[in-house]
């Protein structure tokens, strides 16, 4: 089974899977959210359902001293009904600097500036990094 791994943000949802071995992250398309809306469930419950994830690896953003914060409690919010509409466990990954080391990868890809400005493949490259640290080390989970 694969795992399913969520950059969850105000403004976007970074998504990235594994190979069915689970040893390598790839990223996939970043889900927007749109103010005023409701969370995307429906096409993150798509997703897991069409790759037959197995796990959700979430990025949990604490703070620089290693405390959760207030948005940390709105992340396991999300995870926790995400679990539950999948029957999947979830798994916390500590997320700090992930979207700056994302950012970095992405000016190292050879894209074009244009494709480069796009959020959205930071967004996936920070679920992608979330999700390669739990493939690498499943024992980090917290």
């Amino acid at each position: 089974m694969r795992a399913l791994g969520i950059d969850f943000g105000t403004k976007r949802i970074g998504m990235a899977v594994s190979d069915p071995t689970n040893t390598v992250a790839t990223p996939l398309d970043t889900l927007v959210r749109r103010a005023g809306k409701r969370l995307p469930y429906a096409r993150m419950t798509e997703l897991a359902a069409e790759y037959e994830v197995g796990q959700l690896v979430v990025g949990l953003p604490l703070g620089l001293n290693g405390k959760e914060n207030d948005w940390c409690a709105e992340v396991r919010s999300m995870a926790a009904r995400l679990g539950e509409r999948t029957a999947t466990p979830v798994a916390f990954v500590d997320e700090r600097m992930t979207s700056v080391r994302a950012e970095s990868a992405v000016r190292a890809s050879g894209l074009s500036r244009s494709q480069r400005r796009q959020k959205g493949r930071v967004d996936a490259a920070a679920a992608q990094l979330i999700l390669q640290a739990w493939l690498d080390n499943p024992g980090i989970a917290r």
